[in-house]
C-alpha cells in the first residue's frame, strides 16, 4: 500500500510538473546551422536547449547504414499496424486469415522482384539471420558428406564470423582474396572447389566501396560442380536487376530497411528444384516451412512486400538518377581536391555507394569536420573500431589511404542539392585539415614520405 502511494504521489508530481512539452523530432533535412548570436555556454532555460537542437538534423548520405521508410510502405504497413492484428497463424477466424492473406500477398510481391517462386520465400528478421540460416543451415544439414565452404574475404561481418563458428565445429572454410578492384578472381573460385564443398557464400554488391561481384559467372560455375550458391544481396536487391533463375542462385538473402522498407524484417529466397535443405537455427511452431519458427510479424512482413513492389516499379528510374547524381558528386570533388582515390572497380560497380580516400587527412577527422552531413568511413557494423575497414585492407590500400576514406551513399530520396552542399563542405574542410597537416606540406615541397624513415622518440 505504501509503495502504490508513493507511485501515486510520484505520478501526480510528473503531471503538475511545470515546462514545455517534449516536441517531434522534425522529419525536414537541413542544409545547414548558421547561429551569429553568442551563446552562453549554459544554456539559460534548460528546457529549451534540446528543443533547439531537435530541428537541426544533418543530410543524411548513409544508405549503405539503412535508408527512410517510404511513404507508400508506411501506408501499406498502417492497417496491420491498427485494425488487422490477426496472428496470421491462427487458422480458425476472420482476424487470422486476412493476416495470412497480407503475408501471402508480401511474399508474392518479394518472389516477383526476384524471378523466384513465392514458395521459396522465407520471412526472417533481416539479412543478417538469412546469411545465418544459409551458412550454417546448409554446411550442418550436409556435414556427413560434406565438410568445405567458400567465401571471400571482403563479405559482411555476418558471413565471415559464421564461417568462423563453423571453423569451431570441424568445417574447413576457404576465404578468398579479392582483386585490387574488389573482384573476385574467378579461376580462384574455379581451382578452390572440392569435391567435398557444399557451400559458396559471395555477396552481390559490397557494403562498403559498392563493387558488383560476377554473380551470373559464380553461378554457372558453382552449378556446373554440384554445389550450392548463396549470395548476400541486402544492397543490391530491388537497385540492380536480379532473377535468381538466370543466376544459378541457391540461396539469397535480403533485407526490408535496405530497400526503404522497415526494419527488423528480411527474407531468404531458398531454391525448391533442385531443392536446397537446411537445418533450421530456431525451434518452434514450425512457421516457414519449418526453416524459421516464430510468428511472422505481419505489419512488417507487409512493409517488405510494399518496398518490394516500389523497388520493382522504380529499379530503373531510380538508377539512371542515383547515377547521375554519384557522377556529379564524383566528379566535382576530384576536379577541386588532388590526391583523392575512388575504392573500388569503377566500371563493375553500384553508382549509390562511393568510397574515396582523401590522402593526408584522417578519415575520422573529416567525419567530426562534415557534422553537417551524415557519412561513415566504412560499414555500419564495424564503425566503432579505429581498426582501417578490412574490406579496404583486403583490396591492398594504403594503410594511411584506408584510414583516410568517406562513404557516400545515395539513395531514391537524395537530391542534387544535398550533393552539392555535401561536395562543397567536403571539398572545404579537406582543404583546411591538409593545410594543417605536415605530411601534405612535406608532400608539396616534393618529398617522397615512402622514403622517409620514421624514428619513436
Amino acid at each position: 500500500m505504501l509503495l502504490r502511494a508513493g507511485w501515486r504521489r510520484a505520478a501526480l508530481f510528473v503531471t503538475v510538473a511545470p515546462g514545455p512539452r517534449p516536441t517531434v523530432p522534425s522529419r525536414g533535412l537541413r542544409l545547414s546551422v548558421v547561429d551569429d548570436a553568442p551563446q552562453s555556454a549554459v544554456p539559460t532555460d534548460a528546457a529549451a536547449a534540446p528543443e533547439a537542437e531537435v530541428g537541426l538534423r544533418p543530410l543524411y548520405m548513409d544508405v549503405q547504414a539503412t535508408t527512410p521508410l517510404d511513404p507508400r510502405v508506411l501506408d501499406a504497413m498502417l492497417p496491420y499496424l491498427i485494425n488487422y492484428y490477426g496472428n496470421p497463424h491462427s487458422r480458425t477466424h476472420a482476424y487470422g486469415w486476412e493476416s495470412e492473406a497480407a503475408m501471402e500477398h508480401a511474399r508474392q510481391q518479394v518472389a516477383s522482384l526476384i524471378g523466384a517462386d513465392p514458395r521459396e520465400i522465407i520471412f526472417t528478421s533481416g539479412a543478417t539471420e538469412s546469411n545465418n540460416i544459409a551458412i550454417k543451415g546448409v554446411a550442418r544439414f550436409y556435414k556427413s558428406r560434406k565438410k568445405h565452404v567458400i567465401t571471400t574475404q571482403t563479405e559482411h561481418k555476418c558471413v565471415l564470423d559464421s564461417c568462423r563458428s563453423l571453423e569451431a565445429e570441424g568445417f574447413r572454410v576457404t576465404y578468398l582474396p579479392v582483386q585490387k578492384s574488389g573482384i573476385i578472381e574467378l579461376k580462384e573460385l574455379e581451382a578452390a572447389i572440392q569435391p567435398d564443398t557444399s557451400l559458396v557464400s559471395v555477396m552481390t554488391v559490397n557494403n562498403e566501396i559498392g563493387v558488383k561481384q560476377p554473380i551470373a559467372e559464380i553461378g554457372q560455375i558453382c552449378s556446373s560442380r554440384k554445389v550450392y550458391f548463396h549470395t548476400d544481396a541486402a544492397q543490391a536487391v530491388g537497385k540492380i536487376p536480379l532473377d535468381v533463375n538466370d543466376m544459378k542462385i541457391d540461396l539469397m538473402s535480403i533485407s526490408g530497411h535496405k530497400i526503404y522498407g522497415p526494419k527488423g524484417v528480411g527474407a531468404i529466397y531458398i531454391r525448391r528444384r533442385p531443392r536446397v535443405r537446411v537445418e533450421p537455427l530456431q525451434s518452434g511452431g514450425g512457421q516457414e516451412r519449418g526453416m524459421r519458427s516464430g510468428t511472422v510479424p505481419t505489419p512488417l512482413v507487409v512493409g517488405l512486400g510494399a518496398a518490394c513492389e516500389v523497388a520493382q516499379q522504380e529499379m530503373e528510374y531510380d538508377h539512371k538518377r542515383i547515377s547521375k547524381l554519384a557522377d556529379q558528386l564524383i566528379q566535382k570533388i576530384m576536379k577541386s581536391l588532388p590526391n583523392v582515390v575512388m575504392n573500388g572497380d569503377p566500371e563493375q560497380h553500384y553508382p549509390g555507394c562511393i568510397n574515396l580516400s582523401f590522402a593526408y587527412v584522417e578519415g575520422e577527422s573529416l567525419l567530426m569536420a562534415l557534422k553537417d552531413v551524415a557519412l561513415s568511413s566504412g560499414s555500419a557494423c564495424t564503425s566503432a573500431s579505429l581498426e582501417p575497414s578490412y574490406v579496404l585492407r583486403a583490396i591492398g590500400t594504403d594503410e594511411d589511404l584506408a584510414h583516410s576514406s568517406i562513404r557516400f551513399g545515395i539513395g531514391r530520396f537524395t537530391t542534387e542539392e544535398e550533393v552539392d552542399y555535401t561536395v562543397e563542405k567536403c571539398v572545404q574542410h579537406v582543404k583546411r585539415l591538409r593545410e594543417m597537416s605536415p605530411l601534405w606540406e612535406m608532400v608539396q615541397d616534393g618529398i617522397d614520405l615512402k622514403s622517409i624513415k620514421w624514428t619513436q622518440h
